[in-house]
Order: structure tokens, then sequence, then C-alpha cells
């Protein structure tokens, strides 16, 4: 029922339990259709404040990499992080910039291959 008011121009309506109606903003709407349809695919989903700041583990769990391995990106200065005592915090905006713009790059080295397989008359 919720993905018929993904794409409509109607607002989503809420009856909370004392009988008021609460009127959802479209983006409210879009991000329950999108949350719950990834649950119902099985998916853990986790909300994250764009000003957050996470710990090496989280943000390694989050690019999906090894602390250790993150804790390198950090110290060779791919990823901006700050230190609260002894220990790296690194905001999610750095981190979700770092993630896309290593996904464009492994986008583009895919699109090289693939042309150069053309080329080479691969077959693929």
């Amino acid at each position: 029922m919720l993905a018929a008011f993904r794409h409509a121009d109607a607002n989503l309506k809420v009856q909370l339990d004392d009988g008021r109606v609460l009127t959802l903003p479209r983006a409210a709407t879009h991000l329950l259709h999108h949350l719950l349809t990834e649950m119902a695919q099985g998916n853990a989903v986790t909300i994250i404040p764009v000003h957050a700041e996470l710990t090496t583990q989280e943000a390694a769990d989050h690019l999906n990499v090894s602390r250790p391995y993150l804790v390198k990106l950090l110290n060779d200065g791919k990823i901006p992080f700050r230190m609260v005592g002894t220990h790296r915090r690194v905001k999610f905006s750095d981190l979700e910039a770092f993630r896309k713009q290593a996904e464009e790059t492994r986008g583009a080295a895919m699109d090289e291959l693939a042309a150069q397989s053309q080329e080479l008359g691969m077959g693929y």
C-alpha cells in the first residue's frame, strides 16, 4: 500500500493512537518505502545521521573492510578523521564521500577494461 504513495502526488497520512492525523512529508514517505522494502527482502537497515561520527570499527563495517585497512586509509590521509583522546573518529559524511569516490574510480576502471576487451576482440 505504501508503494502507491511513492510516486503519487497524494500525501501519506498516519492516524495516531489518540485519533489525530499526521501528514508525512514526501521525503518521509520515500524513506519509509525504502526501509520497508529493504526489511522485506531480509536486509538489515541502519539509519545514521549525516553529521554522525563513527568509531573506526563502525566506519570499517560501513565500508565492508577490515578495521586495520580502514586505519591505514585514515593514516594515509585518504579519509579525514579527528582524534578524541587516543581514539579516531570519522565523520559519516567524509566516509560517504570516500565511498562514492572509490565507487566512481572502480566504475571508470571497469569501463576502461571493457573498452580494452572490445578493442582486443576478447568477446566480452
